[in-house]
């Protein structure tokens, strides 16, 4: 598998009050590279092969659960004559920071994106698998249902696979958790916030700088360290894709689509807009969208 990643920019039922998408997946051919702005877990059922993270790889066997964070550039590959069995699920970083009425300061499960340092897979030994393989299959039952209460009992099921994941990881790779360096925690934040406010026409690095107490230069740099793309590029691109969606989903006027997603203006939305798709956005609704 070769080629420039792919970057996937939603899963389904991202924009619902519970964005988490579960599923069960089969791979007889593994996966193209690719990178996405939101958190992805997988855990290994049946099947062989291997997976690399930022170029890292590790292996995917049964009882592997693997923990991607945002922006990191991943490919699955699978053995010949094997088919990866996996359960996957994705979800926004919202679940991770903002507060929890369940956990709080050191307990809080902002740690795991966090503590960026750590391996990213584990493999659980056969006691350990089988209660993770109990949360998997619980998850995929609720997820595919519609009885009462199933967003909390997600949820909770989430922070359940989560917590065992960072405990057996924890207590395998060191005798006590790392340290987590204050600009690490900022930097996952910052990004956190952008997401949250890039539709507004005013942010900028000073305010971020300000929020965040942090020079304007620095900020740049955990923006380009944790993404790979500079300030404006994540910006632009985070706009863009919210553009797109409104194309989509409503009969918005481009001149409304444009300052619904952060520009003061249609003539540099249309300018940005064709510099990343090719085609001014009234082209690239007719193309691509009906209703």
């Amino acid at each position: 598998m070769t080629g420039i990643p792919q970057y996937i920019t939603s899963f389904p039922n991202m924009h619902t009050a519970l964005p988490v998408h579960f599923s069960l997946n089969r791979l007889p051919a593994g996966y193209r590279a690719h990178r996405h702005d939101f958190l992805e877990f997988s855990y290994v059922v049946e099947g062989r092969g291997f997976e690399t993270i930022n170029g890292v790889q590790h292996p995917m066997l049964p009882g592997t659960f693997t923990f991607v964070l945002p922006y990191q550039i991943h490919e699955l590959f699978t053995d010949p004559g094997s088919e990866l069995v996996l359960y996957n699920c994705n979800f926004g970083m919202d679940f991770l920071l903002q507060p929890s009425p369940f956990s709080t300061g050191s307990e809080g499960l902002g740690r795991l994106i966090e503590a960026e340092a750590a391996a990213p897979y584990y493999l659980f030994d056969e006691h350990s698998a089988a209660e993770i393989k109990r949360i998997m299959t619980e998850m995929h039952k609720e997820y595919q249902g519609n009885d009462w209460g199933r967003s909390t009992r997600l949820a909770i099921k989430l922070m359940e696979a989560l917590i065992l994941f960072h405990r057996s990881r924890s207590k395998h790779s060191r005798s006590s958790a790392p340290a987590i360096p204050s600009q690490t925690r900022a930097a996952w934040h910052i990004i956190h916030y952008l997401q949250q406010h890039y539709t507004r026409e005013d942010l900028t690095l000073t305010e971020l700088s300000k929020q965040f107490a942090m020079s304007v230069s620095r900020i740049s740099e955990v923006i380009k360290e944790k993404t790979g793309q500079h300030y404006l590029e994540l910006l632009n691109d985070l706009r863009i894709r919210h553009a797109i969606g409104l194309m989509g989903s409503t009969e918005m006027s481009m001149t409304e689509i444009a300052h619904e997603s952060g520009y003061g203006s249609y003539k540099t939305f249309s300018r940005i807009f064709r510099e990343r798709q090719g085609v001014v956005p009234s082209a690239y609704r007719k193309m691509k969208m009906t209703f």
